[in-house]
């Protein structure tokens, strides 16, 4: 039966089944909501009303989250790079909407967040696949806030697994000389000596024009990229940042490489005749077009020898990256090749250690501060530099330098 109202509490009433049901008017739309007890029923009406006064647009609050993801999609649309909004719609489509898209956007908590980063790794969901997820939907609650359609933004308190906590795979020095000359006579093979020997992205790559190579200073310069629009065509565009923006050195050997590579693609010119596609590109297609992305990820993986370690093609940039760090080069060096604002970057982002590199380290401090060691043919602690080869020789050594008497 429905019991007396309190002032702003709307109709709340007992039903059959013990339950308690209240009705309420809010910002002229009728809600209702089902609990327990009659208090849980006036604490969230008064939740409500806390969230209203906050500021919170109820109506739009009520929207589903993959609905709402859709509607910011389009209102973004033109203030995205093609190829990011494309990027952003298939996360959405793919991950975000069937897990949690049917969740009231009001009701979304932080926990949802949590337990989706956690599903989706459990589904074999790359680690930067999820920390993308977790910024598309930081920008979009964001801007759900802005606009007075919620009060907090959940996914600020949710933190996505980092990619460092993740162990990559990566080619040593010996496995990246093993790849390239198993690949010696591959018409890319060019194209994989550069992605080893400098780090770029498959983007910038793909994206590279003779007009870029400077063939007398040994240079590339780097500052296009090759990226996929909303119509899955291919489409070149500037880079984003002034540090990504940069000229490159190459050695002589990738010198040679390229050479053999402009001679090939000569002769695959003369082939494809007035089929040919002149966009300048240093990597293309048989008829001059832009190489597809996806297709060439396809043939790495199947170039890579049995016994290396099955790596994307993307970890040739950390591949490089290490491999020069691990050599000696300058942070500040490698942070510019690779195209980094920051070198604290190039440190957290791409520096690993094999157990061999760690093994010749811990030698390394063994051999740097250890100053004592045994001889072989005794069990005293001998002074190391010394040609004492008796314990007799040791202690008046120890007598002279430490002031103590031998007994």
């Amino acid at each position: 039966m429905a019991k007396r109202r309190g002032n702003n509490e709307g109709t709340i009433l007992q039903m059959p089944n013990g339950k308690w049901r209240v009705q309420f008017t809010l910002q002229g739309h009728r809600l209702s909501f089902t609990a327990k007890s009659r208090q849980a029923c006036l604490d969230w009406i008064r939740h409500t009303q806390n969230q209203i006064d906050d500021g919170l647009n109820y109506a739009s609050a009520k929207v589903k989250l993959g609905r709402y993801l859709d509607d910011w999609l389009v209102a973004e649309k033109g203030a995205m790079r093609p190829s990011t909004w494309s990027h952003y719609s298939q996360l959405c489509r793919m991950y975000i909407a069937p897990n949690i898209g049917n969740i009231i956007l009001k009701d979304l908590k932080t926990a949802h967040l949590r337990v989706l980063y956690v599903r989706l790794q459990d589904q074999d969901v790359g680690i930067p696949t999820v920390m993308k997820i977790h910024k598309l939907m930081h920008s979009a609650l964001r801007a759900a806030v802005d606009d007075g359609i919620i009060i907090r933004n959940p996914v600020s308190s949710a933190h996505p697994p980092k990619e460092s906590e993740v162990k990559r795979k990566i080619l040593s020095e010996d496995q990246a000389s093993q790849f390239l000359a198993a690949v010696d006579g591959h018409r890319w093979v060019a194209l994989f000596h550069l992605a080893l020997a400098t780090g770029m992205r498959r983007s910038e790559l793909l994206g590279l024009r003779w007009e870029n190579l400077d063939w007398i200073e040994h240079t590339i310069r780097i500052e296009w990229q090759l990226s996929k629009s909303p119509n899955s065509s291919a489409m070149f565009q500037p880079l984003k940042t002034k540090s990504s923006k940069r000229t490159v050195p190459i050695g002589e050997q990738i010198i040679q490489v390229l050479r053999d590579h402009y001679e090939r693609q000569r002769l695959m010119r003369i082939a494809a005749g007035n089929k040919w596609i002149d966009y300048d590109l240093i990597f293309t297609n048989e008829i001059g077009g832009p190489i597809c992305a996806s297709y060439m990820i396809q043939v790495f993986k199947r170039l890579l020898p049995p016994g290396l370690p099955r790596i994307r093609f993307h970890d040739c940039r950390h591949s490089a990256a290490s491999i020069m760090i691990n050599n000696g080069i300058p942070a500040t060096a490698v942070a510019s090749i690779l195209g980094h604002s920051k070198i604290s970057m190039t440190f957290d982002t791409y520096s690993h250690s094999t157990d061999s590199q760690q093994r010749n380290a811990a030698t390394l401090i063994d051999n740097l501060i250890t100053p004592i060691k045994l001889h072989s043919n005794c069990t005293q602690l001998h002074p190391v530099g010394q040609n004492a080869t008796e314990i007799d020789e040791v202690l008046p050594y120890m007598a002279e330098n430490l002031n103590i008497s031998p007994k």
